[in-house]
């Protein structure tokens, strides 16, 4: 039998230094922009083993079975949540469902400052807690570019978003994970933690908010954001410590959601924050692609951006959808339809006008 060696040096420092070494190989990697994510992970894993086996004198044949243990673990049910969840994502976009929810969200209030802790932080905790792994960051992100924000602002304040609910992610699987190496109660190391992480989960939110808007953006809407931390962190206690550590983050965030929501619905900041850029310079959006202009017959989805129309004009049909037609016909409303408090009226010339 192995027994395990922690410190192969006799020296703490350099043994740390040893040990991280595929953490260090792996983020270089992956940093230094050279290197596709796949390749920089196959390298650090060989780094790893050979760290393992030379180093810290695990034997050859059970760092091989660990490394094909940690694939398999990756795949199932690792990959098997994420697949599950990209796959229901790609579905909602092909079918026109994602755009749907990314308004009904975004419509519950203009205010920047008030979509980031409803999409990022409540509704990215909902992602967490369901899958983990990337994927709230890519959904909420994606909600975000839509409704404005840059690519920047979207996937970096997604991520500080995303900081609170970590621990429960995947239906509890960090928690899952940690038990099987200790040996300890799953259901005591998620109350543990959910004794800590609360103050954190109130924490969040108001960072986020000063990270988008400044302190005094922050501090004019921390009604807001002092509910939006409170509806989550104490449930996110009561169902860690007396339920479950699977479905801490599922629950925190819908109580989260429905209490911002019904909170909403009779305050509002006395100044509406409407603008989506960062405080700090950002040209990432330069960077996004650009939609090809619409043909004759094409279906637009409109957006607080509009769609190019190379002929004729866009008669709106059902909400958010306009269909670009021939020249010269007059538009047919099957009902009015309001979309970032402007209404869409008419489409003039080739571009589509807002009125």
């Amino acid at each position: 039998m192995w027994n395990q060696v922690y410190d192969p040096f006799s020296n703490t420092v350099l043994s740390t230094l040893a040990a991280a070494l595929p953490v260090v190989t792996l983020l270089v990697l992956i940093a230094s922009n050279k290197v596709k994510a796949h390749i920089a992970a196959i390298i650090a894993l060989i780094v790893a083993n050979l760290i393992a086996i030379f180093v810290f004198t695990m034997p050859s044949g059970m760092a091989l079975r660990a490394t094909v243990l940690g694939a398999v673990t990756g795949f199932f049910p690792i990959g098997w949540i994420v697949l599950n969840v990209i796959f229901l994502y790609r579905l909602t976009v092909e079918k026109g469902a994602f755009e749907i929810l990314q308004t009904t969200i975004g419509g519950v209030t203009k205010d920047r400052r008030l979509q980031l802790l409803l999409i990022a932080f409540s509704f990215g905790a909902f992602f967490e807690g369901a899958s983990g792994f990337g994927t709230p960051v890519a959904v909420t992100g994606a909600i975000l570019i839509g409704l404005g924000f840059s690519p920047l602002a979207a996937s970096g304040l997604s991520l500080i978003a995303n900081t609170a609910p970590v621990a429960y992610g995947a239906l509890g699987t960090p928690i899952a994970g940690l038990a099987s190496v200790t040996g300890l109660d799953p259901f005591l190391l998620g109350a543990m933690v959910g004794r800590q992480l609360p103050f954190f989960s109130l924490i969040v939110p108001f960072w986020l908010i000063w990270t988008f808007a400044g302190r005094r953006g922050m501090l004019e809407i921390w009604p807001a954001i002092l509910v939006c931390g409170v509806s989550f962190a104490i449930p996110q206690f009561l169902i860690s410590n007396f339920i479950n550590p699977w479905i801490v983050d599922i629950g925190a965030s819908l109580i989260s959601m429905a209490c911002l929501i019904l909170f909403l619905q009779v305050w509002q900041p006395q100044k509406l924050w409407l603008s989506p850029a960062l405080r700090s310079h950002d040209d990432s959006a330069a960077t996004m692609e650009q939609k090809p202009p619409a043909k004759v017959g094409d279906q637009l989805v409109t957006t607080k951006f509009g769609r190019t129309c190379t002929t004729g004009f866009c008669a709106i049909g059902q909400p958010r959808l306009a269909v670009c037609i021939k020249p010269g016909t007059e538009l047919a409303f099957e009902r009015e339809i309001e979309a970032e408090s402007l209404w869409f009226k008419r489409c003039a010339g080739s571009q589509l006008a807002i009125s």
